[in-house]
């Protein structure tokens, strides 16, 4: 493979608006999925990512911003998942699930029942080869507020993440961390959804932070390493599905998942060499 062909994915516009959203994109998911892995979030992002699809569709009905249909409708979600869990007996996962599971049913039936010009697989898996200037300039806005408020937050979000009884003892605004992660959340959401979707979007929320976590046991260097990891594996599974010509979203959670299992191995099989060292020295 010569220079030229190596380089080619990059003389088109539409791969050049793809490489610079995943950019943008990489380092606030990075950071987020961090503080939702140390925190027991998985499922709330997830739950998150499914409920904005009514806010939508909504949205496109009655005419307004996309981006503020799915972030209402993103913090209804956990607004009443929220509420559903503290009063009654049952636990907060099952709520979650029945939260999101409902109100994606409710985005699908309205999808179908009002015509729209939007392609549901766009909303469920992405677009990101038909970026535009405004979608970059929208992602990189959210982007900044992301990292800004991680910049500001990140010591009061590290206690209430590991302990947040101590974080409430200590007398710091818990209710305002809450809901603000879960803001950012919803937010971030908004960012990928026309890069990745709804469906995949879980992926970037997860399992850079998953990666971080096997390599570091320190949250200044799980955030390091999970920018790293994603900004690498975005770039590559963009840069790869080109040649392979395949879907880049589900290339990019592909190449994660690699990378996670590869660590995962590594950490596995080091860990086990360890311990059968520390057996022989004490025999």
């Amino acid at each position: 493979m010569n220079i030229e062909t190596l380089f080619m994915p990059f003389q088109f516009l539409f791969m050049q608006n793809a490489f610079f959203i995943v950019l943008v994109l990489s380092v606030p998911t990075a950071l987020l999925s961090c503080f939702l892995v140390i925190k027991g979030w998985a499922l709330m992002g997830d739950a998150i990512s499914h409920a904005v699809l009514p806010g939508i569709v909504i949205a496109y009905i009655a005419g307004i911003p996309l981006l503020i249909g799915a972030f209402l409708a993103g913090m209804f979600c956990a607004w009443s998942t929220g509420f559903l869990s503290e009063n009654s007996r049952i636990k907060e996962d099952t709520i979650m699930g029945i939260t999101f599971s409902g109100m994606f049913g409710l985005g699908i039936v309205l999808f179908v029942a009002f015509e729209t010009s939007a392609h549901l697989d766009h909303i469920l898996f992405g677009n990101i080869l038909g970026v535009v200037r405004l979608d970059i300039f929208v992602a990189l806005i959210i982007a900044c507020l992301i990292i800004a408020f991680f910049t500001v937050f990140w010591r009061d979000l590290m206690l209430f993440s590991f302990d947040p009884i101590q974080a409430k003892a200590l007398a710091l605004p818990t209710t305002l961390l809450h809901y603000g992660l879960l803001a950012v959340l919803s937010l971030a959401i908004i960012a990928t959804l026309k890069a990745v979707g709804l469906i995949l979007a879980i992926g970037l929320f997860i399992i850079p932070g998953a990666i971080a976590f096997l390599v570091s046991n320190r949250l200044s260097s799980m955030l390091l390493i999970s920018v790293f990891v994603n900004i690498l594996s975005m770039l590559g599974g963009l840069y790869l599905s080109f040649f392979i010509d395949s879907a880049p979203a589900p290339t990019i959670i592909l190449l994660l998942t690699v990378v996670f299992i590869l660590v995962f191995c590594r950490k596995y099989f080091v860990d086990k060499r360890k311990t059968n060292i520390f057996i022989s020295g004490v025999k």
